[in-house]
């Protein structure tokens, strides 16, 4: 191969999935979110399934996520992205549908949407973005806030007397019969990404296969909200977040075919 034909976009190795458009992203430097919007663009080209993807973003960091993502895509009011999806999905079977939520929409506001979708095993994939706290509104405590951790609404730390304990979504999602995958993962490191790609294509083949509810939780950095670094950040997720969010699948059945 000449130095000219290595060069060509279509030979080089590493190279921006055509399903990201050319826009500037809004996120933060070091947030997790662009990581995880280049796997999905890569799974569903993959996949083949460009022109039979419909993705829902909610209210939160996620909601331009159409703006980046060349598929059709849904706004859902904030929580409500599981519900929308779920009759998307009893009306166009052969789509591929997925979620993308941050841990405020996922749970606190939609915490019964996401529930009940999971546990009525709707044949569509949620992908659950968890920085522990919410990160577009100012930095509040958020379901999945850490003891003891630091936000705005609780500035002394997070404390279970007051304010209750950190929410384990994917621990209670694979407790219920709806449900065919659990996985928790990240994507602070190359090792760490790949897993996180695989996870999230298991779940969009599980919903192609009609093998019930998956359900990818990726443990992530808020380095804004956290006031930290992108570097600090990461350290502070490996230290604070993996403990008590531990990674790895919850769950992982075929499932009954529907």
């Amino acid at each position: 191969m000449t130095k000219e034909e290595i060069i060509k976009p279509e030979n080089l190795v590493y190279k921006k999935p055509d399903l990201m458009n050319d826009n500037s992203m809004h996120y933060c430097p070091g947030c997790s979110h662009g990581v995880v919007h280049k796997l999905i663009a890569e799974i569903v080209e993959e996949m083949g399934m460009a022109d039979k993807t419909v993705a829902i973003s909610p209210v939160g960091c996620a909601v331009f996520a159409y703006n980046y993502l060349d598929i059709d895509w849904q706004e859902a009011a904030h929580g409500r992205a599981p519900a929308v999806a779920t009759a998307i999905k009893r009306l166009w079977p052969d789509r591929l549908v997925f979620t993308y939520q941050g841990d405020g929409d996922l749970a606190c506001i939609g915490t019964c949407e996401t529930i009940h979708t999971l546990n009525r095993g709707e044949n569509i994939a949620i992908i659950f973005i968890n920085n522990a706290i919410y990160g577009m509104t100012g930095g509040q405590m958020a379901p999945t806030t850490l003891v003891g951790m630091k936000t705005a609404t609780c500035p002394y730390g997070r404390d279970p007397k007051i304010h209750g304990f950190p929410l384990k979504i994917a621990d209670i999602a694979a407790q219920l019969d709806g449900t065919c995958y659990v996985t928790r993962q990240a994507v602070d490191s190359v090792a760490h990404i790949r897993k996180a790609k695989a996870a999230i294509r298991k779940a969009f083949d599980n919903s192609m296969e009609g093998k019930g509810a998956s359900l990818v939780e990726i443990v992530s950095t808020c380095n804004s909200g956290w006031k930290m670094s992108p570097n600090k950040a990461n350290e502070w997720m490996e230290e604070n977040m993996i403990p008590f969010y531990p990674l790895g699948d919850l769950k992982n059945t075929d499932g009954v075919k529907r």
